[in-house]
């Protein structure tokens, strides 16, 4: 079992960065690929970022790329995800989730066995 607890969002403005992370309790950390997604209010829950269980490879949603970095300690069981220039339409609940041990990431959150419990994020313009 793995139980994901994401840190705090926040409110600021278009333009600002903000740093989530995500504590995982499990064994074995390194053997999970991790990702996180998010889902604003009446839409269906999206992909953001991925990394594998090693950092060899991240994937990132062409809406944040260039902006978001995903990152992860295997020696501290956490997963993080910088957000730079940050947009109003990055506003969402963010979540962090992991796939079954030694799956690969993927984009489609159906893949995924894990959640945390959200973190809300708010940018205003």
């Amino acid at each position: 079992q793995v139980q994901l607890v994401e840190s705090r969002g926040g409110l600021v403005t278009a333009g600002s960065s903000l740093s989530l992370s995500c504590s995982a309790s499990v064994r074995a950390f390194s053997r999970y690929a991790m990702a996180w997604f998010r889902q604003a209010p009446g839409k269906e829950r999206e992909f953001v970022a991925a990394i594998t269980s090693n950092s060899g490879s991240t994937y990132y949603a062409d809406s944040v790329k260039g902006r978001f970095t995903i990152s992860r300690d295997n020696a501290k069981n956490t997963v993080s995800l910088q957000m730079n220039s940050l947009k109003p339409e990055d506003t969402a609940v963010y979540y962090c989730a992991a796939p079954k041990i030694f799956a690969a990431p993927a984009m489609d959150f159906r893949k995924y066995d894990y959640w945390g419990q959200g973190t809300q994020v708010t940018v205003s313009s």
